[in-house]
């Protein structure tokens, strides 16, 4: 571990130990889930300095998105990145944490209405530094290269490519 970055610098087969792949398709596969959790775990080393959950950072990334205006829990959950999280628990411990403010709607009383709060949005700052450094730090492509990995990851996912 190097500044709370986790760096493992080998292959997908030296890191799950195995070499056996029906095909290139699946061997992509299981190299984007294992890069993902390999991301996922350099973040959260680093998220952690400022006692912030990745699912937490992204909430309030979206919430910056929209600030100075508020945003309704389900506009927030279809914009995170992890669809399974509980979006009404992390809002929870970020309105705790005093990152954000939780108000009814006046429109709709079932409604609630979330926004960032001045010390949500220097949590971010700093946050977004943090992050950066993981990316930067970890991600030795290219920006050309980052391009043509963005293209493919999302050619990955076309229902129709």
């Amino acid at each position: 571990m190097q500044h709370g970055i986790y760096i493992y610098n080998m292959k997908l087969e030296d890191a799950i130990k195995s070499n056996r792949f029906i095909s290139e398709k699946q061997k992509a596969t299981i190299n984007v889930l294992y890069t993902g959790y390999w991301l996922k775990t350099n973040y959260s080393a680093n998220l952690k300095k400022e006692d912030l959950t990745v699912e937490q950072f992204n909430v309030l990334r979206i919430l910056r998105g929209k600030h100075p205006e508020q945003m309704c829990v389900k506009d927030i959950g279809s914009r995170i990145i992890e669809k399974s999280s509980n979006v009404p628990r992390i809002i929870d411990r970020l309105v705790t944490k005093k990152l954000a403010k939780r108000i009814t709607s006046k429109k709709d009383k079932r409604e609630t209405l979330v926004s960032l709060t001045e010390k949500g949005i220097s949590i971010l700052e700093k946050a977004n530094v943090l992050t950066g450094e993981v990316t930067n730090g970890i991600t030795y492509l290219s920006e050309e290269e980052a391009q043509t990995l963005n293209e493919l990851l999302e050619k990955m996912r076309m229902e129709n490519p």
